[in-house]
This record gives C-alpha cells, sequence and structure tokens, in this order.
C-alpha cells in the first residue's frame, strides 16, 4: 500500500478534470482544491485504488464526487455509443455505487453530486436509497435504472433482494465514513453487498479514522491502492493553534443541564450542537432547555425521516438555536460554520469523539470542542485523550465546582476474559468483507 503526502496550492485545472466540472466545482463555491482533493482526485481519475484519511470537513466528499462525476459521463457516453438506436431507451445501468453508515450522510452526499452534476452532459440520474421512509417510492424511482447510487448497506440489500436494483456493472465503488461501516450491525451487510460486485472494480475507501478492522478490510478490498493521509491539522504540525479548541469542565452529572444553560449566556453561544447518549437523555434535555426559554430541539433514530429532516433545515438555517442529539448525527451532518460541539454525555469510544468534534472547524473555519467531566467520567475521558494524542486542560466554573470525588480505579491485573471483545468482533467482520 503506497503512502502519498499531500500538499495544497493546485487548482482543478491541473488536477485533470473537464472544463465542465471545474465551472461546476466554481459555482458551488470550490475555488480551490483542499489537500485531499488535491491528492485523490489525479489518482482516482487514473484509474488506482485509493485510501483516503481525511477528517471531516476536509472536503474529501467533493474529492470523491468530482472524478465520479467524469467517470461516469465518459462511460455513459461510451456505453451509449455502443448502443444502436433502437436501444437508447434501455435502462440505466448503475456504474458508481457509494455506501454511507446514515441516512443523512446519503442525503448529503447526494446532494453534493447531484448539485455538482446539474450541468452535467449526459445528464445524470442518481438515486439516493436510504431507511426510514418507504422503499415503494424509490423502487418506482429505480424503473428504468440509475446511473450512480448513493446507499446505506441495508436498505440498498432491500432492494435488491426485490430486483428493483441490480450491481453487476458497477465499475467503481466507493465506501465512505469505512469506520462507521465496520460498526455492528454494518459490517456483514457491508460483506454482502460486495460479494454482489465485479471483481474488477475500482475501489475507493474514505475514512477519518484508520483502526485494525479499517486496515483489515482496505487488504482485503484494495488493489494496489495508494494512500493518502491529510488528517494531521498542518497548523498543529507547525506548533501553531489547531482550528478545533478542545476544551473539558469538570462538573458534577446533575448540574450539567444548568451550566449548559450558563455557558449559552456567558459565552454568548449563537449555535451549538450537543451530543447524550440516549434517545431519553435528548428529549430530556432538549424539554428542559425549551422551559428555560431556550429554542432547542432533540434529534435521534426514533424520529420520523420527516421530523429528522426539518429539524435539521431548521438548525442548518440558525432558526434552531441548540440541537441535542444521539450519535446519529456524529456522520452527514454538515452546518457551516457551526462554533461549538459540546459532549453532554462522553463518547463511547475515542473514534466516536473524533467524529462528533468533526462537526465544528470544518473547511478551515474555527470552532470549539467541549467535554463535560464528572468524576465517575474521568477515566473514560483520560482514555479519549491517550488514543488521540492530546491532553485537554481541566476547567471549572464559578458556582458549578464538583463536589464529587474521582474514584480509586482498581488494579484487576489486566486479564483478559474469554468472550471476544468488540475489537476481536470487527476484526473478524472485516476478514469476512475481504473473503468476498
Amino acid at each position: 500500500m503506497s503512502n502519498v503526502n499531500a500538499e495544497g496550492g493546485s487548482s482543478f485545472t491541473a488536477l485533470g478534470l473537464s472544463a465542465e466540472l471545474q465551472s461546476a466545482a466554481a459555482a458551488r463555491g470550490l475555488l480551490a482544491p483542499t489537500p485531499i482533493q488535491v491528492a485523490a482526485i489525479p489518482a482516482v481519475l487514473a484509474g488506482h485504488d485509493v485510501l483516503a484519511l481525511a477528517a471531516t470537513g476536509s472536503g474529501k466528499t467533493a474529492a470523491f464526487a468530482l472524478p465520479i462525476l467524469q467517470f461516469q459521463s465518459r462511460a455513459q457516453a461510451q456505453a451509449q455509443q455502443r448502443l444502436q438506436d433502437a436501444d437508447r431507451t434501455s435502462p440505466r445501468k448503475t456504474v458508481v455505487l457509494v455506501l454511507v453508515p446514515t441516512r443523512e450522510l446519503a442525503a448529503q452526499v447526494a446532494e453534493v453530486i447531484q448539485g455538482l452534476a446539474d450541468t452535467a452532459e449526459p445528464s445524470l440520474k442518481l438515486a439516493a436509497l436510504f431507511g426510514g421512509i418507504s422503499i415503494n417510492p424509490q423502487m418506482m424511482f429505480l424503473r428504468g435504472g440509475a446511473d450512480v447510487v448513493v446507499a446505506t448497506p441495508g436498505r440498498l440489500l432491500d432492494l435488491v433482494g426485490k430486483n428493483a436494483l441490480r450491481l453487476g456493472d458497477v465499475r467503481l465503488l466507493v465506501l465512505d465514513e469505512a469506520d462507521r461501516l465496520l460498526d455492528d450491525g454494518f459490517a456483514d451487510e457491508l460483506a454482502r453487498v460486495v460479494s454482489l460486485l465485479p471483481e474488477d472494480r475500482q475501489t475507493l475507501m474514505c475514512s477519518a479514522t484508520f483502526p485494525p478492522a479499517v486496515r483489515a478490510l482496505a487488504q482485503g478490498l484494495l488493489r494496489e491502492p495508494l494512500q493518502f493521509d491529510v488528517r494531521a491539522d498542518k497548523t498543529e504540525l507547525e506548533g501553531k493553534a489547531p482550528l478545533i479548541v478542545q476544551r473539558a469542565i469538570c462538573v458534577d452529572t446533575a448540574q450539567r443541564t444548568p451550566l449548559l444553560r450558563h455557558l449559552m449566556t456567558q459565552e454568548k453561544w449563537p449555535q451549538v450542537l450537543v451530543f447524550v447518549a440516549t434517545t431519553y437523555g435528548s428529549e430530556l434535555v432538549a424539554s428542559k432547555l425549551c422551559a428555560a426559554g431556550l429554542n432547542a430541539a432533540p434529534f435521534h433514530g426514533e424520529l420520523s425521516q420527516g421530523a429528522r429532516t426539518q429539524i435539521l433545515r431548521d438548525f442548518k438555517s440558525g432558526e434552531l438555536v441548540v440541537l441535542i442529539a444521539t450519535d446519529l448525527a456524529a456522520r452527514g451532518i454538515d452546518i457551516h460554520e457551526l462554533p461549538v460541539v459540546l459532549n453532554y454525555d462522553l463518547a463511547r469510544s475515542p473514534v466516536d469523539h473524533v467524529h462528533r468534534i468533526g462537526r465544528t472547524g470544518r473547511a478551515g473555519a474555527a470552532g470549539q470542542a467541549l467535554s463535560f467531566v464528572s468524576a465517575s467520567t474521568e477515566a473514560h475521558f483520560r482514555l479519549i485523550e491517550k488514543r488521540q494524542g492530546y491532553r485537554v486542560t481541566r476547567e471549572f466554573v464559578v458556582g458549578f465546582e464538583p463536589k464529587e470525588k474521582v474514584p480509586m480505579q482498581p488494579n484487576t491485573g489486566g486479564i483478559k476474559g474469554k468472550r471476544p471483545s468488540k475489537k476481536d468482533k470487527l476484526r473478524a467482520l472485516a476478514a469476512a468483507v475481504a473473503r468476498h
């Protein structure tokens, strides 16, 4: 697996994109390519398999969307040349498949690709396929085929099972948020999807983290890939302040909501995305903030797709000030210049912490990522710090000083049980994917 360092400073003209796509990028406000775009676009256009390791907000969606459109346009033009006039009404063949872990990310990626393709010739038919809504309209839309499909694995398999879609003509596969695709409940579905695809396809993988399970998946799916790692922010390497400023505030568990209200007033946050651990917590915190006069709303998986879409629309427009979300929102939400992310409950893992705080500080904008740390969660936050290699100074807010004491950690000897850990399960699932 080749490793390539990427630097900015290039232009879309130098990356090999068509003049049409350069104009489309400019119309979407993409005036200069980001480092991951500089690295990945020429490699994809040249036909290489690619592993792109890039932080959220780095421009990775456009890094694969632009070459996808050039790839699809070329494939469609060649196919039309081969067809006789009488066959020009034949169903479109799906030549590009983008797999994503969440509904919100599917909608976002589809929006980016469609926006770049609005002026494309030949015209593009793109299908965004995900659960939470009726499958029947998606089956109707797929009559006549689709050129590009952006889908969550579960809904994609449902549609394949109903013969609404064929994957035998896919020439380019993209796995976006590959680390999340290997979470429990996704990896087995991913293996089933891969088994339906041609072996001689081109494959791209994008991930913000690179745990062992993702390494195993890359080794099994990618053929002599080029690897680009642009996760390290250049300002950090030069000893300057990072774009995302992390803060940790020590507070007792029962005082977190009053402290949140205090910080909203004291620090004059125009908007904040608050992460909680459960659906119940999302509803409870949102109701308490609303009772205190703040414009807040819960956001979790038990809401209907229509409700989730409307809440995100209100938050993106600025009408909604506080969004109280479960980790569902850690992937696929792109809020322009979101100033603050707050971990009301700590993330379950360092990987989830990375994705949470990546909702701010996007596309070169500065942002704050705060974490509430209680006596009972101090040890877990230390683990997050250790894994990300970054120590966060503890803060205390006057009037909210914690009274609880950090418990002593007993020395259990570190004996590992016989039951497989989550890491063991993920490695096994990645190996299953690689075998297909």
